[in-house]
């Protein structure tokens, strides 16, 4: 089920980011409105095609791809799990 893998991707996240990486507080928060309608998505358990969603994670992916690989290959995997559920 693509939603279960979406969950336990954003819990990836969220953990790399308990761990405190140096990240600005815009980007911190950048992040968070992201995981937030990710978390939205999947309550709701809706394949309404939300370009816009996955727009916003392709967009994180470029922004910490060179400094903090590990987040921008979590949002890799959340940006294909979305688009395996038609978002």
């Amino acid at each position: 089920m693509p939603a279960r893998e979406l969950q336990e991707q954003l819990n990836t996240l969220r953990e790399q980011l308990e761990q405190n990486p140096p990240l600005s507080q815009e980007e911190r928060d950048h992040l968070q409105d992201l995981m937030t309608q990710i978390d939205a998505e999947i309550k709701l358990e809706a394949a309404t095609n939300n370009p816009n969603l996955a727009d916003g994670v392709n967009l994180a992916v470029e922004r910490f791809e060179v400094e903090h690989p590990g987040l921008a290959g979590t949002l890799r995997n959340i940006v294909q799990t979305l688009g395996g559920m038609g978002i």
